[in-house]
């Protein structure tokens, strides 16, 4: 049995992945309200009360958990379900919002022996996946330069609680970051530098830097949320230049060349579900623990997001 806690529009995609695998699973949700919507959008019922009534009330321990509540709630939630004695959780970026309590997780889950790991959905996309296998075809990555624009003028109407905007790079950009250190390699050594700032973000709004990777490769990065801009990675190998942008379609730009070629990729799973979920959700349940990035190794990186957001 697989608990899913939240009722959210993220939850609706975990479901439709957890029907086509065929799993057992509940959904765990608040209100009665949210409940009533999750239904109508996912077809699926919602315990309602919350993780604390339904731990209060459960006789045995599910054999995993996702969890996809707020991001303000997930630490919180986390902890709850490793003190009851569940054994794998998969929970949404990214986890907490402070290296304490990132490091409580890990510690918490060393004690417990618990396996956590971190639902950066991006590593399974399969211009991802095609990349990464062409990376190792090609003698790794030599340098690579990433940007994760965030747009301003979208993100100040969101209705989300003050601490969940003032740490956005946490709360969502780190999708776009983690995605490039999985492919190019944890940073040994960076500089970072930070800038300006906006109503719901004051601590800074254009970021740049650049570094070493553990494997000797080079790296830069770039973002400016007062301006234009995407998500983006480019990794170089000796052979080619790579190109995720958007991060569902891979392009390769071939020495000696100018013009950039699409790459085939067979993406029927994620034009199916959400890009990346289904594999993701796969591996985590069955183990297959290879690709998913782990507390762990949340941790020992968590540091170099808050330097490059400059919390």
């Amino acid at each position: 049995m697989i608990w899913l806690i939240g009722s959210g529009g993220m939850s609706v995609d975990y479901t439709t992945v957890l029907n086509s695998l065929g799993v057992d699973y509940i959904v765990v949700g608040r209100g009665a309200n949210s409940a009533e919507e999750f239904k109508k959008r996912a077809g699926v019922d919602v315990v309602v009360g919350g993780t604390e009534k339904l731990i209060s009330e459960s006789t045995e321990v599910p054999d995993a958990a996702i969890i996809s509540v707020g991001v303000e709630q997930l630490y919180n939630v986390t902890s709850l379900l490793i003190e009851f004695g569940v054994k794998n959780i998969l929970v949404e970026k990214p986890a907490a919002l402070s290296f304490n309590e990132i490091d409580d997780l890990y510690q918490l889950s060393i004690k417990k022996s618990c396996s956590i790991f971190i639902a950066y959905n991006r590593r399974f996309f399969s211009s991802v996946l095609e990349l990464r296998s062409r990376v190792i075809e090609e003698g790794g990555v030599t340098s690579f330069n990433f940007e994760f624009t965030e747009w301003s003028h979208k993100i100040e109407k969101l209705d989300k609680p003050e601490i969940v905007l003032e740490k956005w790079l946490l709360s969502n950009s780190t999708h776009i970051v983690d995605l490039a250190f999985y492919l190019g390699g944890k940073p040994s050594e960076i500089a970072s530098f930070v800038r300006g700032g906006v109503s719901w973000h004051p601590n800074g709004s254009v970021f740049t830097g650049s570094g070493v990777t553990e494997k000797g490769a080079l790296f830069s990065y770039c973002a400016n949320w007062e301006s234009a801009g995407r998500w983006a990675v480019e990794v170089l190998t000796k052979e080619n230049r790579y190109y995720l942008s958007p991060i569902e379609e891979l392009q390769v730009q071939k020495r000696g060349q100018i013009n950039k070629e699409a790459v085939e990729i067979n993406d029927q799973l994620d034009k199916s579900f959400k890009p990346g979920l289904y594999k993701q959700v796969k591996a985590f349940l069955e183990k297959d623990h290879d690709l998913l990035c782990s507390i762990k190794e949340h941790r020992d990186i968590f540091s170099v997001y808050e330097k490059i957001a400059g919390y």
